[in-house]
């Protein structure tokens, strides 16, 4: 059954509800959204992905990733879509299809220096509403439920603790095979300052809506992180027996 398919069969609440997912780099978010999405017939929308075709247009035009002013001016020019694929979205940078260039480590943490400055920031909260206006979606990102939809139904907040996430994004790069895996202590190192970027930036700083259910996965397997998210979603769906 494809995207749209699952979209039409899934109730009617479930066609018009907004599950936003947040937390900090390495917990786990796209897996959770790409569950959530499929289990209940929502479309993945995944935010990260929009900052980090941006970030890559930014590296390939030369733009300082320091420069506010040049990259306001980039963003103007800058036309990102999001499509739904089988397994992950499809990402077009003004029309070019740029999924698998976006993934590596260099370009996420450019993403991640990008995202900082209010008005890339308020551009791209922009694109995401338009994207999730109809609901029926899973939007995942560090900033969804505090600004870009506030008023989600349902706002889940996965965090878990560096060490495990660094392990976890190791694994990830390597499993990719793009490019070589860094040691796993670099991948540590820049983990923890982009959740020091993240945290700590002047506009939409990471963190829990109040309202935000945390969903700590630490000690946590996969299928036990999966299977929490979902009955966070039942409950609000008043799916649960």
């Amino acid at each position: 059954m494809s995207a749209e398919e699952k979209r039409t069969a899934a109730p009617e609440r479930a066609q018009k509800i907004i599950v936003a997912i947040d937390g900090p780099a390495g917990a786990g978010k796209s897996t959770i959204a790409r569950h959530l999405a499929r289990h209940f017939g929502l479309l993945n929308l995944e935010t990260g992905a929009m900052y980090r075709a941006f970030a890559l247009k930014a590296l390939r035009s030369d733009v300082s990733l320091d420069d506010a002013r040049a990259l306001e001016e980039l963003a103007r020019e800058t036309e990102i879509r999001l499509e739904p694929g089988d397994q992950e979205n499809l990402v077009l940078l003004d029309g070019e299809d740029v999924s698998g260039l976006i993934r590596n480590p260099t370009v996420t943490d450019a993403a991640s220096r990008v995202s900082v400055f209010p008005a890339v920031r308020a551009w791209m909260v922009r694109l995401q509403q338009q994207v999730g206006a109809r609901g029926g979606v899973v939007m995942e990102g560090r900033d969804i439920g505090t600004v870009v939809f506030p008023h989600a139904e349902v706002k889940i907040f996965l965090d878990a603790a560096p060490e495990v996430r660094g392990q976890r994004r190791y694994e990830q790069i390597g499993q990719k095979g793009t490019t070589p895996a860094p040691p796993p202590q670099e991948v540590l190192r820049d983990l923890r300052a982009r959740d020091e970027r993240d945290r700590n930036r002047a506009d939409s700083p990471l963190k829990p809506a109040p309202d935000a259910v945390i969903l700590d996965s630490t000690r946590m397997s996969l299928d036990q992180a999966l299977a929490a998210a979902e009955a966070i979603v039942a409950e609000k769906l008043n799916l649960t027996s």
